[in-house]
């Protein structure tokens, strides 16, 4: 429900295709991280993986579950509690979460298909969220000053 703001009506702003997205995104990123972590153990083993490149495509995607987490808790939040500051946070961490998207799909040592295709599914996820985001964010902006 919308929160009380001084001479605002009390009608919803939450966006149901957001919050979706959001749920969705925060279900597929278990499989995407377990995937990637498998696809580097695999590849560890079996290519000739330098053990420095090894330590910091693991910690990269470390970071990345960090980030992507915090992501979604301030997205859903802010969707939820219709807060601005939350769905811009959201907006500002997608920047690098797509940036080491990029990463794995491009720029790490050993690129396989199946990296491709759950990195490219992961930044069409990632762009969708980012545009309802935006939507969302200029409705609750244009409401509430």
């Amino acid at each position: 429900m919308a929160m009380n703001r001084p001479g605002k009506s009390a009608i919803v702003l939450s966006s149901a295709p957001l919050q979706l997205i959001l749920y969705l995104t925060g279900v597929y990123y278990v499989f995407y991280f377990l995937s990637t972590l498998g696809m580097l153990i695999y590849k560890s083993r079996v290519l000739s993986y330098p053990g420095d490149n090894l330590t910091l495509e693991v910690c990269l995607l470390f970071l990345m579950a960090g980030l992507e987490m915090l992501r979604l808790y301030s997205g859903m939040r802010g969707n939820l509690q219709e807060r601005e500051g939350y769905v811009g946070i959201n907006m500002v961490l997608t920047v690098p979460t797509v940036m080491l998207s990029v990463y794995f799909l491009i720029w790490q040592t050993y690129v396989l298909r199946a990296d491709v295709i759950v990195n490219a599914l992961l930044l069409s996820m990632y762009g969708l969220g980012g545009l309802l985001a935006f939507i969302t964010l200029a409705r609750f902006t244009s409401a509430y000053t």
